[in-house]
């Protein structure tokens, strides 16, 4: 058996795995309907908050939510959010799942009725890393 190799994940490797893996995947269960989604709020330009996420087979998965320092605590998060989960049940999506980290903002997404059902201890450490659902 040849030795593995380490390559750059933003390479051809990458896109030749990920073919196989949608290829594999389809086959299993069907087609994935996978669309990306990005949801910003923009000052003068400029972004200040956004989110991205991707939903396919039915459920929504935020990648990212960010807003900048100086706006948390005044709703974008929460705008940011919500205006995803309309897109997504306008896709016909009706459960969302996302990753947060203690340090991050687990109790935030608690309050807009996403519930844990999953953490990692010391990941990383001194801290963890919380899996959350919601149903829309």
């Amino acid at each position: 058996m040849p030795a593995p190799q380490v390559e750059s994940v933003l390479g051809p490797a990458k896109r030749e795995l990920f073919k196989a893996m949608r290829a594999y995947n389809k086959a299993a269960v069907g087609k994935s309907d996978y669309r990306a989604l990005a949801v910003t709020i923009r000052d003068k330009g400029k972004i200040v908050g956004g989110l991205v996420g991707e939903t396919y087979w039915g459920w929504m998965y935020v990648n990212a939510l960010w807003v900048a320092a100086e706006h948390r605590g005044k709703g974008y998060g929460r705008s940011l959010l919500r205006t995803a989960e309309a897109e997504a049940r306008k896709r016909g999506v009706r459960n969302v799942f996302l990753d947060s980290f203690s340090f991050q903002a687990p109790k935030f997404y608690a309050k807009l009725g996403y519930r844990e059902y999953g953490r990692l201890k010391e990941f990383p450490k001194g801290h963890s890393r919380h899996s959350l659902t919601k149903v829309l």
